[in-house]
Parts: structure tokens; C-alpha cells; sequence
């Protein structure tokens, strides 16, 4: 009997320690402090789906990010060269246009300027210097200083032309011709788009481009030249 008593007790005192161990265990792994060897698992973060996909990436309904209907205007305040045509009453209006046509979004004042500046032509006499595309490229409504105030807005403008008039169609000419044959003057009125992040407004500008053409001697031999524009009010030819 004390050899049983003996074993039922050992038997007792090693269940006991079992389950004392057991308890241990599950404790351990149901503790929720950092333990080694253990995987974190990251809390879930709502996902966004702008912030997934780059800037001017088409949405997934594929409408692109740009405002439809909105004018791309980096291109054209980009630098680029008048046509080369003879087509004087064409190049005009282009020229008028492209004046109007500017985005501080892309470019800055210097940009701008040395577009226009790259279209008009010095003439050999001296009769178109510099400081008079000066004078009358900052008629137009942008100077250094403007222009860093524009920017701030996300301005940009463009223009369209609604009528050109040229040569004897213009009653100043025929009083006062033009002094060689190749030289034409053309009168331009465009509409003017000004647009900001805040508003958008439209205006119509006259403005007089003067191009030299073949047979002028100082003309190029295939195309006409932009020699001069005028915007101010005293100057523009009617």
C-alpha cells in the first residue's frame, strides 16, 4: 500500500507540473509584448487611389487628368520660328497672334521675350532697334515685373485674330506709302483670352506688324521677316 500511495502521488506531482508548463505556454504565446523571432503585422492603412498613381496619370475611369477643353499653352510660349512663307497677310497674323500668346505656367519673361525678339529682323539701316521692341512688347501688358506677379496667378493668355487689314486696305498707308516695294504694313485685331486660377477674361487688341518681303534687297530671298510690330495706341496704322 505506501509502494502505491508512493506512485499515485509522483503520478500526482507529474501531472502537475504538466499542467503548470501548459498554462506557462499558452500564456507566452498569448502575451501581446514584442517577443523574438516574432512577425509584426502592420495595422491597415485606408489606401488612396491618388496616391497610387503619378501626377497626370489617367484616372481609372480613363479620363485624363488635364481640365478638358483647356488650351495647352506650354507649346506655344515655347521659342519657335514664324512660318517661313511670302505670305505676307498670313505671316501677320500669325505673328500678332504668337505676340498675345504667352504661359507663366512654363515660361518666364525672358521665354517670352526672346520669342518675340527672335521674329523681328533687324534692318541694316537701324530704322527697327531694339529698344523700340522693347517699348512696344511691354505695350502689350507685360513687362519683368508683371510678369512675376502673373506667375504667381498661373497666368497665360492666348489670342485669336478676328480681322487683318493690309497695305492700301489701310487709309494711313495710302497718305504714306510704304518707302520701298517688299515692305508691308498689316493692321491685326485679336481677341485676347486671359486666363488666371481665380478668373478669366476676354479683350480685343489692335496691333500693327510690319513685314519685309522679296524683291525687298533687304528682305530674305524666299520668305518675308518680321521688322516690326507696333502696340501702343499712337502707333498702330488704321
Amino acid at each position: 500500500m505506501p509502494i502505491i500511495r508512493r506512485v499515485v502521488h509522483q503520478r500526482l506531482i507529474l501531472a502537475g507540473l504538466i499542467l503548470v508548463f501548459l498554462i506557462s505556454g499558452l500564456a507566452f504565446l498569448l502575451w501581446p509584448g514584442d517577443r523574438p523571432g516574432a512577425a509584426s503585422v502592420p495595422s491597415p492603412v485606408p489606401s488612396s487611389p491618388l496616391a497610387s498613381a503619378p501626377s497626370g496619370t489617367p484616372s481609372a475611369t480613363g479620363v485624363p487628368s488635364a481640365v478638358p477643353g483647356e488650351t495647352d499653352m506650354a507649346a506655344l510660349a515655347s521659342p519657335v520660328a514664324l512660318s517661313p512663307t511670302r505670305d505676307f497677310r498670313a505671316l501677320a497674323v500669325e505673328a500678332a497672334r504668337g505676340i498675345y500668346t504667352w504661359d507663366s505656367r512654363s515660361s518666364s519673361y525672358s521665354d517670352v521675350y526672346a520669342r518675340v525678339r527672335s521674329w523681328w529682323e533687324l534692318l541694316p539701316d537701324g530704322s527697327n532697334p531694339l529698344s523700340v521692341l522693347v517699348k512696344e512688347f511691354e505695350a502689350t501688358g507685360v513687362t519683368a515685373s508683371s510678369f512675376t506677379s502673373l506667375g504667381q496667378q498661373s497666368a497665360r493668355q492666348s489670342a485669336t485674330a478676328q480681322s487683318v487689314r493690309c497695305d492700301l486696305e489701310l487709309a494711313k498707308v495710302q497718305e504714306f506709302p510704304a518707302p520701298w516695294t517688299g515692305l508691308h504694313v498689316c493692321t491685326v485685331i485679336v481677341q485676347v483670352v486671359n486666363q488666371t486660377t481665380r478668373d478669366r477674361n476676354t479683350f480685343s487688341a489692335p496691333i500693327t506688324v510690319m513685314l519685309n518681303c522679296p524683291p525687298a534687297v533687304t528682305a530674305p530671298a524666299d520668305r518675308c521677316a518680321m521688322v516690326a510690330f507696333y502696340a501702343t495706341a499712337d502707333r498702330i496704322v488704321y
